[in-house]
């Protein structure tokens, strides 16, 4: 089954200049192999159809079962430079979660929040 990647996992963000840093972390180790295999770092600059001019970088951290991706030129020249307010890095964490990834039906009773 397909699910949005907000009842897998949460999270965080941080940027600088023109480069923005997201890290997904699962909210159960059963989830992780999932999000590993299908949330690469061309999938994650997909999802962002051009927002992203830059690589995108994912380092990851399997005994927390977390993801990070720092996406260079991800901030349309940095927070300072651009007008384009939403382009924070939060809104940019935010945005990821929409991703959809597709996980065995015998962990629907781990997903958190509601379908759809």
């Amino acid at each position: 089954m397909k699910v949005s990647l907000r009842r897998l996992a949460h999270t965080r963000s941080g940027d600088k200049g023109d480069i923005s840093n997201t890290a997904v972390i699962a909210y159960e180790p059963a989830f992780y192999p999932h999000l590993k295999a299908q949330l690469t770092a061309a999938a994650f600059k997909a999802l962002y159809g051009g927002v992203v001019s830059g690589k995108v970088e994912r380092f990851e951290a399997d005994g927390l079962q977390v993801l990070n991706f720092v996406a260079h030129g991800a901030l349309g020249g940095g927070v300072s430079r651009s007008l384009a307010l939403d382009n924070y890095g939060k809104a940019l964490a935010s945005a990821v979660l929409r991703f959809e990834v597709e996980v065995p039906e015998e962990l629907a009773p781990l997903l958190r929040g509601p379908a759809g």
